[in-house]
């Protein structure tokens, strides 16, 4: 992510950050939970019981560490819709809807920001070059390609895709049909990216970060978006590209790797062992 000298200084800055906001940023990543639990249950018509809906997406959490790209918690919360008896058909478009949804959402809260914020002009590094644009926008094509042949040539393949098709289509009229479940969908979806940013925001205002808030959450749409694109393990490109970003808006090199590494520690190093043993729970309660 950084040079070494400026990882330990970022370490040693961490140890003496302001515990009163790395409260703040603790409590916020527990809403984070909360908001998950809304959308998984906006994209969804059936009702879920909320105390054991909220504790699947906390065992979601640990179980991401095992699987990429968010394959742990669509696993987990396919185990859970299930044992609630939701249909296979409708657990799996409510997670494809999930997904969009977050998406959309996520990309409406950082063109708002870029909008309202002059710092955007200096974002441009962000965005990858025609060297990586190419080879992106060549794998993508490719991987619709073949998507698309199979679902025109292959029929074992093509029925049970375009059923799974009409009955996501079916409850995502449904759902929209519900202000309850509006609300909680995209309530729920614009939350999430605002409160993760509130929780870097106070971890950078423990350590002295120095930069606006709206620059915080700025820093950290953009960095998601662009560092989510790159094959690297671990969030790792999202980590340097938001203390890329974080230099760029100004912020000292040092502070800002401790303020992405408290991040870190508070939304997924911390959370992972009570978030295995909430797992080990519902599964052995044959909640999984």
């Amino acid at each position: 992510m950084t040079n070494r000298p400026v990882l330990v200084e970022g370490i040693r800055r961490l140890v003496t950050a302001d515990p009163g906001w790395l409260l703040a940023g603790a409590g916020l990543t527990c809403l984070s939970w909360v908001a998950a639990s809304c959308v998984r249950q906006g994209a969804l018509p059936d009702r879920l019981p909320p105390g054991l809906l909220l504790a699947s997406q906390f065992a979601a959490g640990a179980a991401n560490h095992a699987l990429p790209g968010g394959l742990g918690a669509h696993a987990v919360t396919l185990r859970f819709l299930r044992g609630q008896g939701v249909p296979l058909n409708r657990a799996s478009a409510s997670i494809g809807l999930y997904s969009l949804v977050r998406s959309g959402a996520k990309a409406l809260v950082l063109l708002a920001f870029l909008a309202a914020s002059p710092a955007w002009r200096r974002l441009g590094a962000l965005v990858p070059d025609e060297r990586l644009l190419v080879p992106m926008a060549a794998g993508t094509g490719a991987v619709v390609a073949v998507v698309g042949a199979v679902m025109v040539f292959v029929r074992p393949v093509r029925r049970p895709v375009t059923g799974l098709v009409r009955s996501a289509l079916a409850d995502v009229r449904l759902v929209h049909s519900r202000p309850g479940r509006v609300i909680a969908l995209w309530g729920g979806a614009v939350s999430m990216p605002l409160v993760q940013a509130g929780t870097l925001a106070c971890v950078g205002a423990s350590l002295g970060l120095g930069l606006p808030w709206e620059q915080v959450v700025l820093a950290h749409l953009a960095a998601g978006t662009a560092g989510g694109a790159l094959p690297a393990p671990g969030g790792l490109a999202v980590d340097a590209a938001l203390v890329w970003t974080f230099v760029t808006f100004g912020a000292a090199p040092a502070v800002a790797t401790a303020t992405v590494i408290g991040y870190r520690v508070l939304t997924d190093w911390l959370p992972l062992l009570p978030g295995a043993l909430v797992l080990s729970a519902l599964m052995r309660a044959e909640v999984l």
